[in-house]
């Protein structure tokens, strides 16, 4: 069975976080490990949109989640977790909040991405010359770089397709060059647009 199908059957053929039932998408929670219908939940166009663009944010559209910060899935749980912290500001948002338990394994994920963290404590990556990198970037090396632990070489003009982020050090991203996945210093990459 598909994900969308078993998506559709656990949630009703409704959105799991608003519960509309028009113009529903899988929607996999950042940052994709698990997948499947674990990392997954069934999502309208319009809460997608808000999760994805912060700049489209309708407050009292996610007054839902006074109902579906209950659910007993994860990937369910993790999402209301990252907007209410997003929308904290709001003051009722804060509430709801500080009612939601997470296990410590969903609220690792749940932070993974940084929401909720002021802008000052986020860490972010850039590339030489100052560009924010994000996870599935890809970025090209600009210098030759010796692969601790190898006798392998990243060549200087290697591309570097979808890397990963160190959620610990801005400094480091990893990737794989050659079928080898390496950790590299992001002042040796620029990202390709």
């Amino acid at each position: 069975m598909s994900v969308l199908k078993e998506l559709e059957e656990r949630s009703g053929s409704k959105c799991e976080l608003c519960s509309v039932t028009e113009s529903l998408k899988v929607f996999e929670v950042p940052p994709v490990s698990i997948g499947g219908i674990d990392g997954s939940l069934l999502a309208c166009e319009n809460c997608i949109e808000q999760i994805e663009d912060p700049e489209k944010m309708d407050v009292n559209h996610w007054r839902c989640l006074n109902d579906s910060m209950w659910s007993e899935y994860a990937s369910i749980q993790v999402i209301a977790w990252r907007m209410l912290s997003r929308l904290k500001a709001e003051g009722w948002p804060q509430d709801l909040l500080e009612m939601l338990y997470l296990d410590e394994e969903t609220l690792v994920w749940a932070k993974a991405t940084g929401e909720g963290e002021e802008e000052s404590e986020k860490i972010i990556h850039r590339d030489v010359n100052g560009v924010i990198l994000e996870a599935g970037d890809s970025v090209v090396l600009i210098k030759d770089l010796k692969v601790k632990g190898s006798s392998m070489v990243a060549k200087q003009g290697t591309a570097v397709r979808r890397i990963s982020l160190d959620h610990e050090n801005a400094e480091y991203i990893e990737g794989k060059v050659d079928g080898q996945q390496i950790v590299i210093i992001t002042q040796y990459v620029k990202k390709i647009s």
